[in-house]
């Protein structure tokens, strides 16, 4: 079965069209690269939500009673004092302010916790994106 078409060099007919991108170049390489980003990015996102307004309002609530509380226990310890021991010394005075330094101080601690997983969260996106 020869035929004319038989002897005829055969012409490989290419998928690709000319001029465009073989699938090793760099910029299918940087595509696919942006794209495993971006989906990356979103899958994070999507199991670690940003706080809403209620994680905030909570915060808040949070430090003030981290203030409040040993304020007040400083209040009535030394109101209790001053009755059981009274004196020329008002221990509800300096109780009051040490409750009051030590709430203080302890509302810096939660504040610069979270400051400092923010902080730690950022440098990780940061690094994660790849800047």
């Amino acid at each position: 079965m020869n035929s004319k078409d038989d002897n005829k060099p055969t012409q490989k007919v290419s998928s690709k069209p000319a001029g465009k991108e073989t699938e090793n170049s760099p910029l299918k390489a940087d595509f696919s690269t942006q794209v495993g980003l971006k989906t990356a990015r979103k899958l994070h996102a999507r199991r670690n939500p940003t706080p809403g307004m209620w994680f905030g309002l909570g915060m808040m609530g949070l430090i003030g009673w981290s203030v409040v509380v040993p304020t007040l226990l400083g209040l009535a310890l030394g109101l209790w004092l001053d009755g059981r021991y009274p004196g020329q010394r008002s221990w509800t005075l300096i109780l009051l302010v040490a409750g009051l330094i030590i709430g203080c101080f302890n509302a810096w601690h939660w504040v610069d916790k979270e400051q400092q997983a923010m902080r730690n969260k950022k440098e990780d996106q940061d690094e994660f994106d790849g800047k």
